[in-house]
Formats: C-alpha cells, sequence, structure tokens
C-alpha cells in the first residue's frame, strides 16, 4: 500500500484505504491467531543459554567458596563475597557495598519502599507511613510495576515527561526544591523500559546535585538493563553513585540490579547498592527479615561466569538472538507506518521493548483491536502512573519472546490496527 501522509487524503481516499485495510484485519481475525506480546519475556532459546549452570553445583560437589564459606548452611545475610565481586561492575559501586539478594530486583525494590514507609531511611524524621501525604516522581512513559509498588503503599504519583536524554529535570528540580512531600524518584536509567534511552550525563548530574527539599529523598535507580546491549555501539551512562558521591548527597540512590534477563527470570539472583550508611542501616533491618538469601544459587552464577567466559561474551550470545527481532519490528514499522504520521517510534540500542507513540487518543483502540486478531499488548495507559495516559498514545512493544515468524505476522496486524484507528479518527476529525 503506498506510503502516504494521511492528513494529504481527501475523505474518499480515506474511506477507500479504510475498507482494504479492514478487508485485510478480517482476514488476520479468520487465523484465530494466540500471538502474545505482552511481557519482556527472554525466549526458550536465550534461557538454553544459561542451561549449564545447572549442573555446577551437585551431589558430589565442595560446598564451600573460595571464602570459606558452606553454601549449604546458614548465614551470610548480604551475600557471598564472590557474587558482590560479580555484581560490583554492574552497579558501579564497590563489593563492600553491594548487598545480594534473592531472585528478583523488584522484591528489593518493593522491600525497600516498604521498610521506609515502616522505619523511614537515614536522615527521615519519621516514617514515611506517618506522613499525611508522600509522593514520588514517576517519569513517563515507564515501568508499570514501579507504578504499581506505589499504588500498594499509598504513595501519590507525579508523572514527570521523559524525553530522548531522561526525564523534564527543569519540572523535577522545581518540584522537589519546594514540596517535602516528594520523598522519591522512580528511575530506569538506561534503555529504559519501555522508550529505550539512556540518561545523559547531564541529566544523571543534575539528579546527583540537586536541592530537595525532603532531606530523606531518594532516588531509586532500577539499571535492569545495564548490560542488555543489541549491538556493538553501546550507550555510555555515568555513574550516579559517583555523582551523588561527589555532590555530598551518597546516601540519595538506592541502585538495584539482576541477572533476570541474564540467566533464569525465574532463578536468578538480584542485588541493590547503597551507601555505608544506607547499606548498614539496610542489613540491620533484614537480619530480622531473613538469615540469608540462596547462596547455592549465588554461587551457581558465580561458577558459570567463571567457567564460561566473561558476562559481556555471554550478553552478546543474548544480543544475537535477540537483535534480528529488534530490526524485524522496526524494519516493519518503517515498511508499513513509515512516513504517514501516525506513529512515532525510537531505536533502541539495548534493552527489552520497543515503545511506539499513536496519534493522541488511539492507542487503547489500537491495543484492542490488535486482542480481537488474536496478537496480545502490554495495555494501552499501563507505562504512566495509575494506568493513565494522559494522551492515550503510548504503547509498549515486547519483541524479544515470540519467533521471528510469529513476530513478524504479529507487528503486521498491529500495524494494521494502527492504521484502521488512525483513518477513522481522521473520518471522525
Amino acid at each position: 500500500m503506498e506510503l502516504t501522509v494521511l492528513s494529504d487524503l481527501s475523505q474518499q481516499e480515506l474511506e477507500e484505504q479504510l475498507q482494504q485495510l479492514e478487508k485485510k484485519y478480517d482476514q488476520f481475525k479468520e487465523k484465530g491467531l494466540a500471538l502474545d506480546m505482552s511481557r519482556g519475556k527472554p525466549c526458550p532459546e536465550q534461557l538454553d543459554l544459561t542451561k549449564k549452570m545447572l549442573d555446577l553445583v551437585t551431589s558430589d560437589d565442595v560446598y564451600k567458596t573460595n571464602s570459606g564459606v558452606d553454601i549449604r548452611n546458614y548465614g551470610v545475610l548480604d551475600g557471598l563475597a564472590e557474587a558482590k565481586e560479580l555484581f560490583a561492575p554492574i552497579l558501579g559501586v564497590k563489593p563492600a557495598e553491594v548487598i545480594v539478594g534473592g531472585n528478583s530486583s523488584l522484591t528489593m525494590m518493593h522491600d525497600t519502599i516498604a521498610r521506609a514507609m515502616l522505619f523511614g531511611v537515614v536522615n527521615s524524621p519519621k516514617p514515611w507511613s506517618q506522613y499525611e501525604k508522600i509522593k514520588f516522581i514517576c517519569p513517563s512513559p515507564g515501568y508499570d510495576r514501579h507504578f504499581a509498588i506505589c499504588e500498594l503503599f499509598g504513595i501519590e504519583m507525579i508523572t514527570v515527561d521523559i524525553f530522548e536524554d531522561g526525564p523534564d529535570m527543569d519540572t523535577i528540580e522545581n518540584l522537589v526544591k519546594e514540596d517535602p512531600t516528594i520523598k522519591g524518584i522512580w528511575c530506569v536509567p538506561k534503555y529504559s523500559n519501555p522508550i529505550g534511552n539512556t540518561y545523559s550525563a547531564e541529566v544523571v548530574r543534575r539528579l546527583a546535585e540537586m536541592e530537595t527539599s525532603a532531606k530523606d529523598f531518594r532516588i531509586f535507580w532500577d539499571n535492569a538493563y545495564a548490560i542488555h546491549h543489541l549491538t556493538e555501539q553501546h550507550d555510555e551512562l555515568v555513574n550516579i553513585y559517583d555523582a551523588c558521591e561527589n555532590a555530598g548527597n551518597e546516601n540519595r540512590v538506592f541502585i538495584f540490579a539482576s541477572t533476570s534477563k541474564v540467566t533464569f527470570p525465574g532463578a536468578g539472583v538480584a542485588a541493590m547498592a547503597a551507601s555505608p550508611e544506607n547499606a548498614t542501616r539496610t542489613k540491620n533491618q533484614l537480619g530480622i527479615q531473613t538469615i540469608g538469601s540462596d547462596k547455592i544459587n549465588q554461587l551457581r552464577h558465580v561458577r558459570f561466569f567463571e567457567e564460561e567466559g566473561s558476562l559481556q561474551e555471554h550478553m552478546k550470545k543474548h544480543a544475537e538472538i535477540i537483535r534480528p527481532k529488534f530490526d524485524k519490528t522496526i524494519e516493519l514499522f518503517e515498511k508499513f507506518l513509515g512516513g504517514k504520521e501516525i506513529a512515532k517510534w525510537l531505536q533502541p540500542s539495548g534493552g527489552y521493548f520497543i515503545s511506539l507513540d499513536t496519534l493522541d487518543g488511539c492507542a487503547k483502540e489500537v491495543v484492542l483491536l490488535a486482542k480481537e486478531a488474536g496478537v496480545t499488548l502490554t495495555g494501552a495507559g499501563a507505562t504512566y502512573p495509575y494506568g493513565q495516559d494522559p494522551y492515550d498514545r503510548n504503547i509498549r512493544i515486547a519483541p524479544t519472546f515470540p519467533s521471528l515468524d510469529e513476530l513478524e505476522l504479529a507487528i503486521e496486524i498491529f500495524c494494521v490496527c494502527v492504521e484502521i484507528v488512525s483513518i477513522r479518527k481522521s473520518l471522525a476529525a
């Protein structure tokens, strides 16, 4: 179909084009498809990269680490020394500043918020739950599970726009300077979920240095995709820990990461980094909650990367599997939507998602239409606090799990839905 700016077409031409698209859409519906792209999941081929890990701690094994820890027994609250060594360069800190947890960084983020609500954080006058209201800044489009944590604890969310170089810092600086009830901000700083951008050095510096009315303001730095490159040209992210330390705000940031999409999503290892004062407080509280996380799994991960080569080489194997899927998605967007001025997207160089913006007021209808044709996407609005996209335009595309053939079909159907909804909107106007 000829690529034409829709606004240049007459009503008759729009109606004719819509008729052709609706016929094509009905043909897709007749196939009875069930294609799910609602979450960013590794595909089976990626999971197979790590299957040798399951044999690295056996019944005939020596169960002591190089540092002398018997991994079968209690103890080592904050993680094996070897696991801290593995995570330190990912988090951008020294091993002593790492706390290794269970399989999920989301759990560590949830629990960090929960402890702040119950007990406050370093420099808190009182527990956060004792304030009549507290707020978090939520750069959006963003990660829906961050927003769900805020909703669970009754934290009011403030939506702030995010640009290619990071969140709107002018707005953020004005907000935190004037409002003492703003206690934190969520950040996915590298290959972000969902738009795939990386924060600029200037944005990182301003986050670290900005004046905040709340003395216990915290940055929740979810660096989930720190090593998830798609190309040889890696985005560079300034070290937030160093930036905060240099600004005299070393307690300002909590940093999180995990191996969920590096090894096994259901059996990875998560870690967080914090200043010595933050870390001491956290470990004291963790000591009541647990005697330690799964050290057998931690050792399994350490041995895997010792035996299989560097972590970087392992991540190149992931990229080789999923890069063609990202390339195919962008190729099809250009083929079916390019030049029509009905959709915008960025081509990320890492991460797990592609973010597409439709015309305002179209996203919900596109997602609904796609689902009726057998393609399940992340719900429209999910990338904004309270599930409410004020523009009704952002859709998160997760291309990693389907096969390349399934993906190609799903994206073609999706593009047909975008065109149909766009033309209907144009005709209604």
